[in-house]
């Protein structure tokens, strides 16, 4: 990370990547409410699709748009500039700085996770390399939440309230018509989101029963002997399991299903219900249970419109303002974070930090948030998670006072 340099005059381009989550759009109108307000900036212009619309030279006036449709457009889900999974060649590189040059642009931010702070380094070498004095910046976001230098990443509170709701829900309908229940959370490498299913748990017998991470390799022989056991004392189980669960080996369990990767070499896992076809499967034919289904949670639980952590979009948007802060402040680039302070109470600061810290290479759930068996989560992740995701629905339930038969 540059040390402090004179501000430019110039204009700016903000674009968004990667997979979109409920609150991407604070971290865009935090940086562009910030940057219409700066004297150093003249246009602010929003790439469509995020690189490649720089290459394609879809651009929009952002510093145009109202007030109020900047703060409607804060407030709804997903990518509203559109995204994309791209890594940039040599060629590409090169292709974007002549494109930057010829509109003037002096300020670059690109809001998404480690895959796109790569993206965004290699941007920033290119410009050195070329002697182009601007400031490039990345905009920390995943639900994933497995971005270094992190405590937390924007994105991850809502995604992991949808996902604790979902549950919530689902642990219901299994108590009202008992079986085996398996439901595939989204995490690669990282399981912070599967975790996060075990916030929906009120009562001592709810699910979820079981909570499989990518962290801990997984056993077949070992998770059919899991669910005989919680099926034996419940007469129900209800499963949450990391799309990204390994064995041993580190070979992912579904990846013999699929076949499909992006442009960063990553195996579409999302897109299929293999996993939970493949798990339901073996639950059925080799411990005889009769009524098992599995659900894939997929692409809902990034952009589910109405469950909103008030904390996720508090710090998206402030994410968003201190990186433009940082750019005019004279920084040549970084990005931003999310540190949590110690102490009881919750309480972060934000750090500017290196992009090759970010970039690439991503963090795994923390040993002590995961249970001795690697089959659950502790009360540390449940600590850590609870400010992020914020209050839940209350679950109620009779007390159950028997009724005398008649005779």
């Amino acid at each position: 990370m540059a040390s402090k340099k004179k501000q430019l005059v110039g204009n700016m381009v903000i674009a968004q990547s990667g997979g979109p989550t409920m609150v991407i759009n604070q971290s865009l109108v935090g940086a562009v409410i910030e940057a219409v307000a700066a004297p150093g900036i003249q246009h602010v212009y929003g790439a469509l699709h995020g690189i490649q619309g720089i290459l394609n030279e879809e651009f929009i006036d952002l510093g145009k748009e109202s007030k109020a449709t900047l703060e409607a457009v804060a407030n709804t889900p997903s990518s509203m500039l559109g995204s994309v999974r791209k890594k940039p060649t040599p060629e590409d590189c090169r292709q974007i700085f002549a494109i930057l040059r010829k509109y003037d642009v002096r300020y670059f931010f690109y809001i998404g996770g480690n895959d796109s702070a790569e993206t965004t380094h290699i941007i920033n070498e290119e410009a050195e390399a070329n002697g182009y004095d601007f400031r490039c910046f990345h905009i920390c976001k995943t639900i994933d939440n497995d971005l270094r230098e992190n405590d937390h990443t924007p994105g991850f509170g809502s995604g992991a309230r949808f996902v604790a709701q979902a549950f919530m829900g689902d642990n219901l309908d299994n108590r009202a018509l008992p079986g085996v229940k398996i439901n595939v959370v989204m995490g690669r490498h990282a399981g912070f989101l599967t975790a996060a299913s075990a916030l929906a748990r009120v009562y001592p017998d709810d699910g979820p029963h079981l909570v499989y991470l990518p962290e801990r390799a997984f056993s077949m022989t070992k998770f059919l002997k899991d669910v005989k056991r919680i099926y034996g004392k419940y007469g129900r189980c209800v499963v949450a399991v990391s799309e990204g669960i390994s064995d041993r080996s580190g070979v992912p369990i579904v990846s013999k299903f699929v076949k499909e990767v992006d442009s960063h070499g990553n195996k579409q896992l999302s897109g299929t219900g293999a996993l939970g076809d493949l798990l339901a499967g073996e639950v059925r034919s080799r411990l005889k249970i009769s009524r098992v289904r599995a659900d894939t949670l997929g692409y809902l639980q990034r952009s589910f419109a109405g469950l909103v952590s008030e904390v996720d979009a508090r710090e998206a948007r402030e994410v968003g303002r201190r990186a433009v802060k940082a750019a005019l402040a004279g920084h040549h680039s970084g990005s931003i974070a999310i540190q949590r302070k110690p102490g009881p109470r919750y309480a972060i600061s934000y750090e500017l930090v290196p992009l090759k810290s970010v970039a690439k290479e991503t963090r795994h759930m923390p040993r002590e948030f995961i249970n001795a068996a690697g089959n659950d989560v502790t009360d540390a992740f449940l600590r850590y998670a609870r400010p992020l995701v914020g209050e839940l629905p209350k679950i109620g339930r009779f007390k159950g006072y028997p009724v005398a038969k008649v005779k």
